[in-house]
């Protein structure tokens, strides 16, 4: 494990601007995605639209009524869906890299990804969306699987009744994804003609049905981003080390195990309605860490607005780079967060 040096007293505080930048870069994110699209639309028009809507301004809109659908019912569902889905890997990721102290550490680590994938595998063989009406269960197959995935991880590395050492969680993790996904191929070999359905589940997608997904997501997007955003001051007391923090009146485990719970909570609710989207939990907090210090004061709020930027701009180019075709977004983060990985995992072996 890396050890991150504890943030200089100028590096602790979020500031005005950095937190203008944030919410500037989300709404920016959010004006291209609903003014981008197979259907052209005048970005003034849709401006003046957007406007219309806010309470306090009336503004005759100029769009018809099926642009207005467009903008309203497909558009904006799907990029407030991105922003939410980019907020939690972000902030999950920026957690993890907190209480792990590395910053290689990522949403994924305690076998989310391989139980959320199993859930979704499940769902889709055994055709539980043709029988069930109301509600789309693979999200909440997915949902599931990932929270078992990370009990488990966390049961394994628990030894006489104490949790065990950030190593031996990751190791946990590493085995339980191992299991699951040799469960998950297994389920897929024997039902091939479900091979491509689950595999665009498994490279991510923002698609929606208006704003079901988005309701679904929204409260545990509330709660987490919550419970992150309380854990800063006790990520950063975590970074000069246990046995300071212990005597600074930390209880280290007890923070960590807490952190971990929301961040993997955080980041099953994102993958359950996104697929497997990489590299937004490495790649954004690390960026940030870059430029704006090393304080989880400025890391993880900035994370979760640079994050939901990031992703709604990436679902932009998905659905764009080959119109009318759909790349799967999952595609386009890997190949803005692959290189990105090896730039930071060069840096860490040459220190």
């Amino acid at each position: 494990m890396t050890t991150t040096h504890p943030p200089h007293r100028s590096d602790t505080r979020l500031g005005p601007l950095w937190l203008l930048a944030g919410i500037g870069a989300v709404l920016l994110a959010a004006l291209v995605g609903v003014t981008t699209g197979p259907v052209s639309i005048p970005i003034g028009h849709v401006f003046r639209e957007l406007l219309d809507r806010l309470p306090v301004v009336e503004l005759e809109s100029s769009l018809t009524a099926t642009e207005k659908a467009i903008v309203w019912d497909i558009r904006a569902p799907r990029v407030a869906l991105g922003l939410l889905v980019g907020a939690l890997l972000a902030g999950s990721g920026a957690a993890y890299q907190g209480v792990f102290r590395n910053p290689l550490a990522d949403p994924y680590l305690l076998g989310i990804a391989a139980g959320a994938g199993l859930g979704a595998t499940i769902a889709i063989v055994t055709e539980l969306p043709n029988a069930v009406t109301v509600i789309d269960p693979v999200p909440l197959a997915a949902f599931a699987g990932a929270l078992v995935a990370v009990t488990t991880a966390g049961t394994l590395s628990v030894r006489r009744g104490r949790a065990g050492s950030p190593a031996t969680l990751i190791l946990a993790g590493v085995a339980v994804a191992n299991f699951f996904t040799a469960i998950q191929t297994f389920v897929q070999q024997q039902n091939s003609e479900t091979l491509q359905q689950i595999f665009a589940w498994i490279l991510g997608r923002l698609s929606t049905a208006g704003w079901v997904e988005v309701r679904l997501l929204l409260p545990y997007a509330a709660l987490c981003t919550i419970g992150m955003l309380l854990s800063v001051g006790a990520l950063d007391v975590l970074a000069v080390g246990d046995e300071e923090a212990s005597t600074l009146g930390l209880r280290p485990r007890t923070v960590r195990r807490l952190v971990l719970v929301v961040a993997s909570l955080a980041a099953a609710a994102a993958v359950a309605v996104s697929g497997l989207i990489g590299f937004v939990g490495l790649v954004v907090p690390h960026a940030v860490r870059l430029v704006a210090g090393t304080s989880h004061r400025r890391v993880l709020p900035l994370s979760l607005l640079f994050g939901a930027a990031f992703l709604a701009l990436a679902d932009v180019a998905a659905r764009t780079i080959q119109a009318p075709a759909e790349l799967p977004i999952g595609v386009i983060t890997a190949f803005i967060g692959a290189p990105f990985f090896l730039v930071i995992l060069r840096r860490q072996l040459t220190s």
